[in-house]
């Protein structure tokens, strides 16, 4: 039972592409994280994606299904449509989400919730591998105060996961149901309520992430305030049953705004891209200072897969992992990809005496 991993990386799972990318070979992403919109009915305290916005134009459901078919056709494993933007508000998100699963592509949505249908959750919980809802307060006030909206939002979310995991329940649905906590040290008071709430609401697992901030520390996290909360952390983990797993991202916590690597390995593996159609190789990298590691856009006439297989694409991924580039100074902290960029950066940089296990 709670056989997940959600703090930490799953590339041994994935050595012919690892010694394909050692090799200096070209390798197409194992997943993609996307969104179809820059938009979101909320507007959380902790929100990164308000931070990265950049120009484009509206992706629309012919472009969404080219972006599908590129993907499975250049060997993407999975995609993710947890990004820069709520998915959830776009009306062809779950065409979509079938189209992905009729391709054979594993299909996951991080989402607020709030803007699900009841009458199509039959449908999307069919096609998930997996469906995150984003909540980090476990009652109205807080809820409205952390995540921008109002509390009657948090009782419509709240209804819309029970149906999900009765649905879940009664159909024998495969999909796992998870909550996310993005804790700012603020929300200290919410900690145990979280851990309860999610195993009065039936999911599988509650996680309790660190949050991320840009690299002039925009959002005001104090990492050093992360230490304070470690005993609630460790008695949120408590609520772990065999049915039911609470997990902290004790490596980012613990970790803080360090990293202990200096080039970025991990978007040839782990692509992110925007909700505005742009193509770039992290969320952290969407503003428009960035403009420079762009590689190009959906919307504008761009296909992934010329994308992909063109200069311009690995320009940009090799200058990344070169010494012209150093995430301690061009990066925000804590991205999605940085266990990835650990791990890999332990491969390209061995230590003495490997044979000795």
């Amino acid at each position: 039972m709670n056989n997940y991993i959600l703090d930490g990386h799953k590339c041994i799972y994935h050595l012919d592409k690892i010694k394909d990318w050692l090799d200096g070979k070209r390798i197409a992403p194992i997943t993609i994280d996307w969104a179809l919109t820059q938009t979101c009915p909320y507007n959380c305290i902790y929100c990164y994606g308000k931070l990265q916005k950049n120009p484009g134009r509206r992706i629309t459901k012919d472009i969404a299904f080219n972006f599908l078919n590129d993907a499975k056709e250049m060997g993407v494993k999975a995609i993710s449509l947890v990004s820069d933007g709520e998915s959830t508000t776009v009306p062809f998100f779950y065409d979509v989400v079938s189209k992905g699963k009729e391709l054979g592509l594993d299909i996951a949505v991080g989402t607020c919730g709030y803007p699900l249908k009841k009458d199509k959750l039959p449908e999307l919980l069919k096609n998930l591998t997996y469906l995150r809802f984003n909540v980090s307060a476990a009652n109205p006030q807080r809820y409205a105060y952390i995540h921008g909206t109002t509390e009657k939002a948090f009782h419509t979310v709240y209804d819309i996961i029970e149906e999900c995991v009765r649905l879940k329940r009664d159909n024998q649905f495969s999909v796992t149901i998870g909550l996310q906590m993005v804790l700012m040290p603020d929300f200290a008071d919410q900690i145990i309520p979280m851990a309860k709430l999610g195993k009065e609401l039936g999911v599988d697992y509650t996680i309790i992430k660190h949050c991320s901030d840009d690299e002039n520390g925009n959002l005001g996290v104090d990492y050093n305030e992360y230490k304070k909360l470690y005993h609630l952390l460790e008695d949120a983990e408590k609520y772990t049953t065999k049915d039911y797993l609470v997990k902290v991202k004790w490596s980012k916590i613990k970790s803080g705004n360090i990293r202990s690597y200096n080039r970025c390995y991990a978007p040839p593996l782990f692509l992110q891209t925007s909700g505005s159609g742009l193509i770039a190789p992290c969320g952290m990298l969407f503003n428009p200072k960035y403009k420079r590691y762009w590689i190009g856009n959906i919307t504008k006439g761009d296909r992934l897969i010329d994308l992909w297989k063109g200069d311009r694409y690995w320009e940009v991924m090799n200058h990344l992992a070169s010494d012209k580039f150093d995430v301690n100074k061009e990066c925000g902290c804590l991205c999605i990809q940085d266990r990835i960029n650990n791990f890999l950066s332990e491969l390209k940089n061995p230590p003495e005496h490997i044979n000795f296990l």
